[in-house]
């Protein structure tokens, strides 16, 4: 007959046919001992795919590469007239700018006397070896100097919780996921360092930064290819919930995946200590594809708290402080008999101011 949710004591286990049945486990020092071995026993993510060794950057399509001759007028005039202009003309209209030799979709830039040479795929001074190599059959002992002028083939996305998301090219400097977060300015306040996904050729990666470095493995050794998304999630997005007889119920978010049972209760203001069964405190956890865990904890000794503070929380866990009997039984009769109450209290008030 009372209102609201209530477990603990008058907790009835489901019935035989049910198809979901919690599992109710105690929160002791054995448990508290086997939940954190657990988590020391996880293998590392499987981050096979992405972690690689960083080569020279090679040329693709779209690129522009800045070509100039040595010692060889004929071959510069010839460059000069052929070149592209990779930011158009001057404000008089006169010679562009800045030259340059686009790659094309094939592959192909399109060189004086040689015509088409196929680049694509090669590093700068492979490119400028074999360039060399055409050029001495029209030239005595030829020399060039190539570099990259805009790199515009390959590239990521960073988005989600940094300060600049966006489009990020990869430049001859390695495109890993700790240079990537940096280019965009690092992450904010409130992303989630535990919760950044990686996705390539349909498949997604979790990234617990926090957690890899925990366990020895350098973040810097993840390298990113083209077409690379990276999403740093928000904080909000792995919160937990505080219920029940506590001071300010509410949603927490956790931070870079971390908060224990003290932590939650903490930030909550602790049991209401007019209201609460510190004996029914009880941690809810809905695990994917099974039976939801139920974690009871008797928080009436303060041996209790030091329980609480070994007692991680995961994201979407629900901590629920029950009510007193005696908090109970008040509510009760006030939904039955409010104008009898009423009436009590007005009585004993006037008693009180006629002493």
């Amino acid at each position: 007959m009372t209102p609201g949710m209530h477990v603990g004591s008058r907790y009835t286990p489901a019935k035989p046919d049910s198809t979901v049945e919690p599992v109710v486990k105690s929160i002791t020092p054995e448990l508290v001992r086997a939940e954190r071995e657990l988590r020391e026993m996880q293998p590392k993510p499987e981050l096979g795919n992405l972690v690689g060794i960083a080569s020279s950057y090679q040329i693709g399509k779209g690129d522009i590469l800045s070509i100039t001759p040595w010692g060889n007028p004929e071959l510069t005039a010839a460059i000069a007239a052929m070149s592209l202009s990779a930011q158009g003309v001057d404000a008089s209209g006169a010679s562009p700018q800045i030259s340059g030799f686009v790659v094309d979709q094939d592959g192909i830039i399109q060189f004086p006397y040689i015509g088409a040479l196929k680049v694509e795929g090669l590093t700068v001074t492979d490119a400028r070896e074999l360039l060399l190599k055409k050029l001495a059959a029209f030239y005595k002992r030829p020399e060039v100097s190539m570099r990259m002028q805009a790199y515009r083939s390959k590239r990521i996305y960073v988005g989600g919780e940094v300060k600049n998301p966006g489009v990020q090219p990869i430049n001859d400097i390695p495109m890993t996921l700790m240079e990537a977060i940096n280019r965009v300015g690092g992450i904010l306040p409130t992303g989630d360092q535990s919760s950044i996904h990686v996705s390539r050729s349909g498949t997604s990666y979790q990234i617990n930064l926090p957690k890899l470095i925990e366990q020895g493995f350098d973040p810097s050794s993840i390298l990113l290819s083209s077409g690379d998304v990276v999403r740093v999630h928000s904080r909000d997005e792995s919160k937990v919930f505080i219920m029940g007889e506590v001071i300010s119920p509410r949603a927490l978010p956790m931070t870079d995946g971390n908060m224990t049972l003290n932590q939650a209760l903490g930030e909550a203001g602790g049991l209401n200590v007019v209201s609460a069964n510190g004996k029914q405190l009880y941690v809810i956890r809905n695990a994917s594809g099974k039976e939801p865990l139920v974690y009871h904890l008797d928080a009436t000794s303060p041996f209790s708290l030091a329980l609480a503070e070994n007692f991680a929380l995961k994201p979407r866990d629900v901590v629920y402080v029950d009510t007193a009997p005696l908090a109970l039984w008040n509510r009760m009769i006030s939904l039955i008999l409010p104008s009898a109450l009423s009436v009590i209290n007005t009585s004993a008030n006037y008693q009180s101011a006629n002493r």
